[in-house]
């Protein structure tokens, strides 16, 4: 995933086809495509708190979907229980671990014979000492939050998302708005409102649904 470097700027990275392909359902190109754009920022967030490195933690996004895409079958989601939450934590994690394991061998060749060196196994983190628990629940609605929102600013006119985003995410005045954007008030209220609400249903969707 060299190529799909992260910046907070430039919102979400593309899916990489290299990805879809290795999926289990790979037919179902779409789904997982949501999927990604839902979750990676999260994912990734988690990598980078573990102690990765910038491709370290794209790999982890990308092999945590591979992941999810065979085991997904299996799975059986409880929201009342947030078991889905839970368990994207525990394949995150797993994933997080393979990528620190995949350092062992520089680790090994820098080893000297002196026997009070620290043995290779504890110098590899271990990701469950970097709070990623907390992280996680910290991040997760804000991460829905931010996934909802853009996939309903992929949906909605791109003027309308703008009266949006200028009166409520900007908290311009009403009056400013509608002068920016040569509309009337209630024309404001009213697309503020709609979007609003299309962005609340997105959310519990997501909650309800994870893929």
């Amino acid at each position: 995933m060299n190529d799909a470097r992260i910046n907070e700027g430039d919102g979400l990275i593309p899916t990489r086809q290299s990805l879809l392909s290795r999926l289990k359902d790979w037919n179902d190109q779409q789904s997982w495509k949501l999927f990604f754009d839902t979750y990676w920022k999260l994912i990734y967030k988690a990598a980078i708190k573990a102690g990765l490195t910038d491709a370290e933690a794209q790999d982890v996004v990308q092999e945590t979907v591979i992941s999810v895409s065979r085991s997904i079958p299996n799975f059986r989601y409880d929201p009342e229980k947030g078991s889905f939450n839970s368990w994207l934590l525990r394949v995150t994690t797993r994933r997080i671990s393979d990528q620190l394991q995949k350092r062992e061998p520089l680790v090994k060749r820098a080893r000297t014979d002196t026997a009070t060196r620290t043995s290779t196994i504890d110098r590899v983190p271990d990701p469950a000492g970097f709070g990623l628990e907390e992280l996680w629940d910290e991040e997760w609605e804000q991460n829905l939050i931010e996934a909802a929102t853009q996939r309903v600013k992929n949906k909605v006119d791109a003027r309308h998302y703008q009266i949006f985003d200028c009166v409520a995410m900007k908290q311009w005045p009403v009056a400013k708005v509608a002068q920016t954007f040569r509309t009337n008030r209630g024309r404001v209220y009213l697309i503020k409102h709609r979007i609003s609400r299309l962005i609340k249903q997105e959310i519990e969707y997501l909650r309800t649904r994870p893929l």
